[in-house]
Parts: C-alpha cells; structure tokens; sequence
C-alpha cells in the first residue's frame, strides 16, 4: 500500500491492564529496552510494574499516562525497526496525543515520559478525589448531548461533553452533582444508555484549567521540535506544524473537549484508508470503523496482531 494511506494511532487511558505487550516483549527486545528507557527517566521498573503489579496502581493516573505513552513509543520503535511502512498521518486520543508527537519527533521520549507523568498527577489534583464524575452516553445526538449538559449545570455545578468518540458515543464530565443530573436528563431524552464511568477526576473539562496552568509551566522547560509526520490534534482536529502552537494545544487540549471524530474525518479526508493502533487494546480500532466503515483498523498488541498487521500495509 501507499504510504498516503496510512496512519498511526495511539491509545488513551482506559487501554492499560496488567500483563499488557508480554509476549511482545518476550519476542522483541526493542520493547522491553523502550520500557528500561523509560524505567531509567521515571526511577522504577517499569516493565516489572505493568508485568506484576496491581492494577489498582496502573489505574492511578499519573501511573497510567508514562505507561500507555511507553506502550505505545516501544510498539511504534517495532513497527519502524522492522520496515513496517512510515505513516503520513499520526493521531493520539487525549495521553494518545503526546505519544504521537514523541514518535513525529517532535517530543523527546524521556521528557515526555516525565511530563506525562506530571500531567497524570496536575489532573488529579485540580479537584478533589469524589467530587468528580465521568459518564458515557450512547445514542444521541450530541447536539442534543451538549444542550442538556448546560440544562443539568444550572444550579448543581459544571457538567460537560468532553469525548466525542464516535456518532452515538459521547462522554461527559464535571462535577458530581451536575453529571447526576444530565444522566437523569439524558435517560429521559432517549439516551440508550448513560452510564457512570470508572474514573477518579473530570477530565477535559474547564475544571481542568488549573492542571493546564501547571502542565504550561512544565512545557516551557521542555524542546517542542516541528514533526516529521503531521500529527492531528485532539482541540480541534487539524495538524500544526509550530512548535510553540503545539505546546498551547497540548495546554489546552487538558481542558478541552477530544474531538476524535474530527481528527479520523481529517485522516479520512486526506485520504487515509488504514489505521494501525499502537498499543494494548483495540478502542481507537473500534471507534475508527463507527465513524467511517470504510478504514481498515488494525492494532498491534502481540506477535500475531504485529505479523498480521505488517503483511497486510506491504
């Protein structure tokens, strides 16, 4: 296939369970050697983490972030070492985002493993444990989506759409009484199903300025370079090639709304038919083909996916 065609994408959080790339790294050393970089630049073993610890700890955020983001560089270190074909387009959902400029060379892997580490824990941190909530919501418009979370923010606090994943599928976030509030209005709407999510703080919403704020002051120390390969931005679904530019979305995306339909119509739109997904798990895959069932979607998680994946973008 033509190089045009293709995209990476890489996981967000939600993809990190234990005993993640096992086989992966029993196969490749690339792999386990990207997760001893990474081990060196954050002071623990962080293989030995994700390989035999709890899952409890991979979930803490600032946890989760340096390990999916490490998944994600060493599968992609793979996917080059081995001739696997340059991508002419690279997109991350949310943490996904700094994995996909670290492989456009555009962050450096060590800083951004430290970075994202520091991300992790500026977004626990801007509000109190149990006084956020996320929720999913299936099929509804999200118009209609979005007009009923500001209906539910009146008088019980901030509430808002803050994934658009796919046509149907929308996630949103704030405060816990106000996010109780649009679910009970959302179920009354005809949403097929709100549900709470399993996560610790309100992520991508205004809530989140403070940790932008912070994640601002930890950018400044850090060499943001133009990317080799084009990567297309969670705020607003278009590339950027400045440098200074991509470290304000990168603030701001922390507060803003992931527009991952933008982002894969962009990819479409530039003539992308394939996506590989760079990283445990098959979310981006599954998401990809809702919004246009025309993509091949493939993932790369173990030694079959990986061989099956490469004779198939030849």
């Amino acid at each position: 296939m033509d190089t045009q065609q293709l995209a990476l994408v890489f996981p967000g959080q939600g993809s990190q369970k234990v005993g993640m790339l096992a086989e992966l790294g029993e196969s490749f050393s690339i792999i386990k050697d990207t997760f001893t970089e990474a081990s060196d630049a954050l002071g623990y073993d962080m293989w030995d983490l994700i390989q035999h610890g709890e899952q409890a700890q991979l979930n803490l955020t600032e946890t989760t972030q340096p390990v999916l983001l490490t998944s994600s560089v060493a599968v992609w270190r793979l996917w080059s070492a081995q001739g696997g074909l340059l991508p002419s387009l690279l997109a991350g959902h949310s943490l996904g985002e700094f994995s996909a400029l670290v492989c456009a060379g555009s962050l450096g892997f060590a800083d951004a493993v430290r970075l994202v580490r520091a991300r992790g824990q500026f977004m626990q941190t801007a509000v109190p444990l149990g006084e956020g909530a996320m929720a999913a919501v299936l099929g509804l418009d999200d118009t209609k989506i979005v007009e009923i979370c500001a209906e539910a923010a009146a008088g019980n606090g901030v509430v808002e759409a803050v994934n658009f994943n796919s046509p149907g599928q929308v996630v949103i976030a704030g405060q816990v009484a106000a996010v109780d509030k649009a679910i009970e209005l959302l179920k009354a709407a005809g949403a097929k199903r709100a549900m709470p999510l399993p996560v610790s703080a309100p992520f991508h919403t205004s809530l989140m300025r403070p940790a932008g704020e912070k994640l601002a002051q930890a950018l400044a120390d850090i060499s943001v370079q133009k990317p080799n390969i084009p990567v297309v931005h969670n705020v607003h679904g278009k590339t950027e090639s400045d440098p200074e530019v991509i470290k304000a979305l990168l603030v701001e995306q922390i507060y803003s709304a992931v527009k991952w339909v933008d982002c894969v119509e962009t990819m479409v739109a530039a003539g992308i038919t394939t996506t590989i997904e760079c990283g445990p798990g098959k979310v981006l895959s599954g998401l990809n083909k809702r919004i246009n069932k025309s993509l091949n979607c493939f993932n790369i998680e173990s030694p079959e996916s990986f061989a099956e994946t490469l004779a198939s973008t030849k």
